[in-house]
């Protein structure tokens, strides 16, 4: 009992350790190339090397987390290749062991790290996504001209058309229809010109149709109302408005199920958000299934090939 142990204790021990020096090396890696790729988007701007070195910290880490299966299935292999080439695993299977029960410890640690990923750090690298997005955000052109968003509050849209700056706040999505719509209308200057309120507004088209709309003027008198099919031209439509959570990381594990609720109120499509929810869920067992793989192509072998 002691024996095994011992055995099982070193097992779990080197695989671990196998597993932090194939993430740090795929940390490093994923490091270079996403530095090359920011100091390829910062070329332009007048910025040092320290912004593109501080946004790759921050996003190397979510990618880390999206590859860390594949880390899982390489550090496997490469265990199970060095314990079989050092012969230690002749010397634990003369102590009773089998193959099966020397791949159940890694298996076992793989699900500990499953849980704590799932649990601990994707929480962690959805925050560093975020704070990346919005550093890198506040360097694009288009940042502050076009943005959409859903809230508490309901469905917001910024945007700018001719010259002319606009503000929609809609309470919800009804198919391809924005409910209870309301349109601020500014000039270049950022003074108000006027407002709009209609019932609900077809965006299947970047040209909405306004229905029971009302027109109210910059002082407060009605220009028009309950106009129907009343156009207005949009930078949005129901495939790009459907298309706002396209970045699933900046959400964590712990906050997913209040945001699918916050999206099901609002009319907004949830499959992809549970999608990911449940691979969450799945996601040690998926690190289970790559340590039982790479000890299957490993130690199921007789022959004594070389690595490759």
């Amino acid at each position: 009992m002691i024996r095994s142990f011992i055995i099982n204790n070193y097992l779990a021990r080197e695989f671990s350790k196998v597993v932090i020096n194939m993430s740090l090396a795929f940390f490093c890696l994923g490091f270079i190339v996403n530095l090359f790729e920011e100091i390829n988007f910062f070329k332009d701007l007048s910025v040092g090397i320290n912004i593109p070195i501080m946004l790759s910290a921050l996003f190397v880490p979510s990618m880390i987390y999206n590859m860390f299966p594949f880390v899982i299935l390489m550090s496997g292999i490469w265990f199970f290749l060095r314990i079989r080439k050092t012969d230690e695993i002749i010397a634990m299977r003369v102590s009773g062991m089998s193959n099966f029960s020397i791949i159940m410890v890694p298996s076992f640690v793989s699900i500990i790290l499953g849980v704590l990923f799932v649990m601990l750090v994707n929480p962690i690298t959805s925050v560093l996504v975020k704070k990346y997005e919005t550093i890198r955000g506040g360097y694009e052109t288009q940042q502050h001209e076009y943005l959409a968003t859903i809230n508490m509050n309901g469905i917001w849209i910024k945007e700018k058309n001719f010259g002319k700056n606009y503000i929609i706040r809609a309470a919800n999505l009804d198919n391809q229809n924005l409910i209870d719509l309301t349109i601020y209308e500014f000039d270049y200057s950022h003074d108000f010109i006027k407002r709009i309120d209609a019932a609900s507004a077809d965006i299947s088209s970047l040209n909405w149709k306004l229905k029971d709309a009302t027109v109210i003027s910059a002082n407060g008198k009605i220009i028009s109302k309950n106009v129907n099919n009343l156009p207005y031209s949009s930078r949005y439509d129901i495939k790009k408005i459907k298309s706002l959570y396209s970045n699933l990381d900046t959400i964590s594990f712990w906050s997913m199920g209040n945001e699918i609720k916050l999206l099901e109120n609002r009319g907004y499509s949830t499959r992809e958000m549970k999608t990911k929810l449940q691979r969450s869920i799945a996601f040690p067992f998926f690190l289970l299934s790559m340590v039982l793989l790479s000890g299957v192509f490993t130690l199921g072998k007789r022959s004594k090939e070389n690595n490759s």
